[in-house]
């Protein structure tokens, strides 16, 4: 009988516990599509719940929306573009919004064309060709600045606006020579609508000259302040779906599927390994570990953004707009 009550009694005491789970509505930058993996990855697997977590996580509508859905505390946290966040705390010092990981060490920012447009992996072949560009997109939000660093005579060049579904379609259709976006995203969404592999031209900004980061975890800042080890918790649990994705990128993509059935499974295997390659797992991140920024670079790369985005001569200091103190230790943040 007291074998029993203490059983009971221990169930009694764990029954709170279980309950008291910290809720965290998040925002993703995007659509449900793989570059989201390792999202659904720590919450299927069960990492954020490890932590005390219940993990809400919805789509966004691009890398620079997402920013303000946190800041106004509609999200607690969210996942957008640094070079963006640093632009609106330029203007808004107060604003309740801070950057906790990197993600993309090396943005995936890139103006994509077609060869039989007449559009190489040179910069230059720009010049003169129309080129589509969604207002909200983070790459052409750094296209001043780019056009600094390339060397770029825009006199010939025509700038049409263009929505988000409409992008690839008009690039394939050959009514724009290019389109600004991620590369991931774009190039992937074209080899899909049937453009031949070899006639697809990346100009990628950050190997031509651009040197930035790309996009963060970000977390509202009344909530990080109420809630710190929740914030803990929450990237150390996403750190470790991460690295899942960059061991085995292929295994991630059916936790992205399982959400959105429409998706292709080949083009989506296609995307993440892009997205791996070229922004997550960098030279940099296999040295310093996932999920850090060098402060100096920060630092400089807010040099760029008074060109592209107009950021004052006093930007916000490069520790407001990043604070590593809830990433785990280098060790836990180590590719293997």
């Amino acid at each position: 009988m007291r074998r029993l009550f203490g059983i009971a009694f221990a169930l009694t005491l764990a029954a709170p516990a279980a309950m008291a789970q910290t809720e965290i509505k998040f925002t993703l930058d995007w659509k449900f599509e793989a570059p989201a993996a390792p999202f659904f990855i720590a919450q299927d697997k069960g990492y954020f719940e490890e932590e005390g977590l219940s993990v809400t996580i919805d789509t966004g509508a691009g890398s620079r929306e997402s920013i303000p859905r946190v800041a106004t505390g509609a999200y607690q946290m969210g996942f957008g573009d640094i070079n963006a966040l640093i632009k609106l705390l330029d203007e808004q010092p107060d604003l309740k919004v801070k950057a906790v990981m990197m993600a993309y060490e090396r943005p995936p920012f890139a103006v994509i064309g077609r060869k039989s447009l007449g559009v190489t992996e040179d910069p230059k072949s720009l010049e003169g060709k129309k080129l589509g560009a969604p207002p909200p997109d983070a790459a052409f939000g750094q296209w001043p600045a780019f056009v600094d660093v390339a060397g770029l005579d825009t006199s010939g060049m025509t700038i049409e606006n263009v929505g988000f579904p409409v992008r690839e379609p008009m690039l394939a259709q050959g009514q724009v020579d290019a389109i600004f976006g991620f590369s991931f995203s774009s190039v992937i969404n074209l080899k899909s609508q049937g453009v031949p592999v070899d006639d697809i031209a990346t100009i990628l900004m950050a190997e031509n000259g651009l040197d930035l980061y790309g996009n963060v975890v970000m977390v509202n800042t009344d909530f990080a302040e109420s809630n710190p080890e929740a914030v803990k918790g929450f990237v150390k649990a996403l750190v470790r779906g991460f690295l899942d994705t960059i061991a085995d990128p292929e295994a991630s993509v059916p936790y992205v599927l399982k959400r959105n059935e429409v998706l292709d499974e080949a083009t989506e295997t296609d995307r993440i390994l892009m997205a791996v390659d070229g922004s997550i797992a960098t030279p940099a991140v296999k040295a310093n570990g996932f999920g850090g920024v060098d402060m100096a670079k920060l630092a400089k790369s807010m040099d760029y953004l008074k060109t592209s985005m107009g950021v004052s001569d006093t930007p916000p200091a490069p520790e407001r707009v990043f604070d590593p103190s809830y990433l785990p230790p280098v060790e836990e943040r180590m590719i293997k």
